[in-house]
């Protein structure tokens, strides 16, 4: 074999440099590289070895082998509708949907052989004990209380798996049709119930509403005709004050001349001429003014002449 290199050096460099590029990609397809969220279980000649974790990480050529990769993000299975039976022999169909994590690699590696069916499986199961115990009634009403009781049981069971059941939800439970049909006929009478009940309180607060405008209507009224009222009467008030202090002024001012018994005489005789221009059919004279009066007219007729 030397001879045959030592005569062909051509042909033992091409053969070292063919080995070099098997070794190089040889060492390159064992570099692992974890991506996040992500594990990888590895056996070495076939046992469990190791569980990988975010990162680059190297492989044994030809010894080790990675036995499972494993998604830990949350992950959900959408179930089909399972026929179910209540505890009042009523048969119904109801679909879940379960969320769920795988916490272990190693346990959901090695626990359970295809965990996806056996989780199928336990849900469908669990299901129908749990409505095995309501009845028809309680399994339409107590949808929650469902739920919480699934996530306990499945959890529970799934934890020797290195799955963590973290919620259940029970998507659409669907009873026989002709329970179905009576149900939408007592939807529809509550729902034209409270419609009726809305209407009645709709009018209800519209009559309010108008009696209330016309109750303030009326006390607005009735203020605009006080405050009416009241400006006649300060009116009214006004002229006879005002009249009231003119006949004092003047009666002041007659006093401050001093008049004596003839313009006294005077002034009654004026106020008998205005006396006698209104519509009074009798007059009473005094006989004061009737002697003032016979004088005037002699003095009248005196000056005629």
């Amino acid at each position: 074999m030397n001879l045959i290199f030592a005569a062909n050096p051509g042909v033992t460099v091409v053969a070292l440099i063919a080995l070099l590029v098997v070794v190089i990609i040889i060492l390159m397809k064992n570099i692992i590289i974890v991506k996040q969220s992500n594990a990888y279980v590895i056996e070495k000649l076939g046992a469990f070895s190791d569980v990988w974790g975010v990162g680059i990480h190297f492989k044994i050529p030809f010894l080790q082998r990675i036995a499972k990769r494993v998604s830990l993000k949350e992950q959900v299975l959408d179930y089909p509708p399972q026929p179910v039976i209540t505890k009042d022999n009523v048969t119904m169909q109801i679909d879940t949907v379960v969320y769920f994590s795988i916490t272990d690699p190693k346990l959901y590696t090695y626990g359970v052989e295809r965990p996806m069916l056996a989780m199928e499986t336990l849900t469908a199961t669990t299901l129908r004990n749990i409505i095995g115990d309501l009845e028809l009634d309680q399994t339409l009403t107590s949808r929650d209380v469902i739920n919480t009781k699934m996530r306990s049981i499945l959890d529970e069971a799934t934890d020797p798996w290195g799955i963590k059941v973290t919620r259940v939800e029970l998507k659409n439970i669907l009873p026989p049709q002709d329970i179905q049909s009576s149900m939408e006929k007592q939807m529809k009478a509550e729902r034209d119930r409270r419609q009726a009940i809305l209407q009645a309180e709709g009018t209800k607060h519209s009559q309010i509403l108008v009696a209330e405008g016309e109750k303030e209507s009326a006390i607005l009224r009735a203020d605009a005709e006080k405050q009416a009222a009241i400006l006649r009467a300060e009116g009214q008030a006004e002229a006879i004050l005002a009249v009231q202090k003119a006949t004092a002024e003047a009666m002041r001012l007659l006093n401050d001349a001093c008049p004596n018994d003839q313009v006294i005489k005077l002034k009654a005789l004026e106020a008998m001429q205005k006396i006698a221009d209104g519509q009074a059919t009798k007059i009473i004279i005094p006989s004061e003014i009737q002697g003032l009066a016979g004088l005037a007219t002699g003095l009248v007729e005196s000056v005629k002449k």
